[in-house]
């Protein structure tokens, strides 16, 4: 499914146009248009983006993980950032079988666990790395700001 869509900024909040495609639709009902919109909104320092978010399948997952990193497996979340000015232009690819793997054997729910993967790959859209240790503490920390900001509980205190 691919259908363009700008979400209404309200007062002092970012710009988005989301083009969310399904290509495995099997959380179909945890990745609602408007709960991706406001989990990306979240973690938008900047006002206006264009990002498109492909939830794919383990397949697809491998080869663009593969084709791009170099590692032989699918991964939770693939960054791909275009630009950052004027507007923020970025493809996020979450693999739906990893997701829900990770979900599952960490004992969080499904939309958590998107919420946290989508507002990761969005921070790493900015700019945002976990390379060094250091880099890691900033963007953890932002993270966790984030989705407890969005009612989630933190990611990293299991």
């Amino acid at each position: 499914m691919t259908r363009p869509t700008k979400t209404a900024a309200s007062a002092g909040a970012p710009r988005l146009r989301l083009s969310l495609q399904l290509v495995d639709d099997r959380h179909r009902g945890v990745l609602g248009r408007a709960a991706v919109a406001r989990w990306i909104c979240a973690a938008l320092a900047l006002p206006a983006a264009e990002i498109t978010v492909r939830v794919v399948d383990d397949e697809e997952g491998l080869a663009l993980n593969r084709d791009y990193r170099g590692q032989d497996h699918a991964t939770n979340v693939l960054t791909f950032p275009y630009a950052s000015e004027p507007v923020l232009a970025a493809d996020l690819v979450l693999c739906a079988p990893v997701v829900e793997r990770e979900a599952s054997a960490q004992g969080i729910a499904l939309d958590a666990h998107y919420a946290h993967l989508v507002v990761h790959g969005t921070l790493h859209a900015q700019g945002f790395d976990h390379e060094r240790r250091a880099d890691a503490e900033v963007m953890e920390q932002r993270e966790r700001e984030i989705l407890v900001g969005l009612g989630f509980a933190d990611p990293y205190r299991r």
